[in-house]
């Protein structure tokens, strides 16, 4: 979203981004460029060293701050090459106050390097246009199977919730075993349902005939899925954790996603009350049209722009 609106030109590296060789890959790449060259890298890839002006951005460090979600070489990545990027860098872009927070204290930068550019949604996440009509009313989840997004809470708690017994529950992509014995065990197959894979035209449909999008997530660097609903008309539960609450504002139902029984009663206000629903479903529509790919890009244009030329 951002290449076409910066008219950035790719430097086509090969390999895999996920490679361990990927940044020293980066850093010979970089050798070639003119000395005048400024290297911005739009997600966590990072040269092991560089000789020219670079940016980059880190959307979070859940790899970091949710143990679950870690692994050796992940730390490895995140010590000797991602932290060594957030200090020679000139500009660490980020999407959240949460997240900038979090980079400056764990890189040990100072505050005027690390910028908050938010996130984008886009066009194609609007109100108008066709609905997944499925023949009963439904919570959408948009997510995965990493523990983080608290699913296995969001399944106690939909089966614990006082809510009108024709409304399902639907999760994006395919179950795990966990939650398949977890639906069992709480007598629930009729009633959650799995998308499977889903494609990026078919999702605003999910979010535009959905009751409520129901995201408790554990943590996000900014949460995406509460934008895209709020653009496609649909109200918001969510977290009252992490990038959460400022991602959403007051324009969401905010619970403890730790506690099943703040879930449900969360899922139970916004399937029982109708006005609710309405007011946040107007309000959402305009709280989203500050989140578009254009004021992003304005704001990236404008820390590069105010950089020192390099002599």
């Amino acid at each position: 979203m951002l290449e076409s609106r910066l008219l950035l030109r790719r430097l086509n590296l090969s390999g895999s981004p996920v490679s361990p060789f990927d940044p020293i890959r980066f850093a010979w790449r970089t050798l070639f460029l003119p000395a005048d060259s400024l290297v911005f890298s739009p997600g966590y890839n990072s040269p092991l060293f560089c000789r020219l002006q670079f940016i980059f951005i880190v959307h979070d460090l859940n790899h970091i701050d949710r143990l679950e979600n870690t692994s050796f070489l992940k730390r490895a990545y995140y010590r000797f090459v991602l932290r060594r990027a957030c200090k020679f860098a000139q500009i660490v872009f980020t999407v959240s106050e949460f997240s900038r927070k979090r980079i400056i204290e764990w890189a040990e930068v100072s505050e005027d390097k690390v910028i908050n550019i938010s996130n984008g949604v886009d066009d194609i996440f609007t109100p108008f246009g066709e609905l997944f009509s499925p023949g009963y009313p439904y919570l959408l989840c948009v997510s995965n199977r990493k523990q983080h997004k608290n699913e296995i809470r969001l399944i106690q708690a939909f089966s614990a919730a006082s809510i009108d017994n024709s409304i399902h529950l639907i999760f994006t992509g395919k179950p795990n075993e966990e939650l398949i014995e977890l639906i069992k065990t709480l007598d629930l197959c009729a009633k959650i349902g799995f998308t499977g894979n889903i494609s990026d035209e078919d999702l605003p449909k999910l979010y535009r005939g959905a009751l409520a999008l129901v995201f408790p997530s554990l943590y996000e660097g900014f949460g995406l899925p509460v934008i895209e609903a709020m653009a496609s008309g649909t109200p918001v539960l969510t977290s009252n954790t992490s990038a959460l609450p400022e991602v959403a504002g007051d324009i969401s139902v905010l619970v403890d996603p730790t506690s099943v029984s703040a879930i449900a009663g969360g899922i139970q206000s916004l399937c029982n009350d109708s006005i609710l629903r309405q007011e946040l479903r107007d309000r959402g529509l305009v709280w989203a049209q500050k989140f578009s790919w254009d004021v992003v890009a304005s704001r990236v244009k404008e820390a590069i722009e105010a950089l020192p030329a390099k002599n």
